[in-house]
């Protein structure tokens, strides 16, 4: 009987204490730091436009994320779409600038895209469309 109520004293105390511990111990920090975009906008239509008169469209976000953002690839979707972008990381609550220039050669309807890639995630499809006219 009295190991007996050793036996259960020794648990008590061990099971206090481990108590004690786990609410006393730091706790591990488990938020992650993530970068966001916040786009001005996402499609422009340049509306009418002169054939051969290149059009500079640019588009601004914002990082409203926590970590820098880093662009890492800004490609339009064909070679007539230039484009040009902030290269520095873009800490939070900064802004940032992607440049396309569309060559309009071509008359008629168009629309162009540029891809974004950055450390966010998947790619962001930024549009551009209009008229090219003589």
């Amino acid at each position: 009987m009295k190991s007996l109520k050793s036996f259960l004293a020794l648990g008590f105390i061990t099971l206090t204490y481990f108590q004690l511990v786990a609410f006393t111990l730091p706790q591990a920090k488990t938020d992650v730091l993530t970068a966001k975009f916040q786009w001005s906008t996402t499609a422009v239509n340049v509306g009418q436009i002169k054939q051969n008169y290149p059009k500079v469209i640019e588009f601004t976000f914002t990082n409203v994320g926590d970590a820098p953002l880093m662009l890492t690839e800004v490609k339009g979707s064909c070679g007539c779409t230039a484009t040009d972008y902030t290269r520095e990381p873009i800490m939070p609550n900064g802004t940032g600038k992607i440049t396309a220039t569309y060559n309009a050669a071509s008359l008629g309807q168009f629309t162009k895209t540029v891809t974004v890639s950055s450390n966010v995630g998947d790619p962001v499809v930024l549009s551009i469309s209009g008229e090219v006219i003589p």
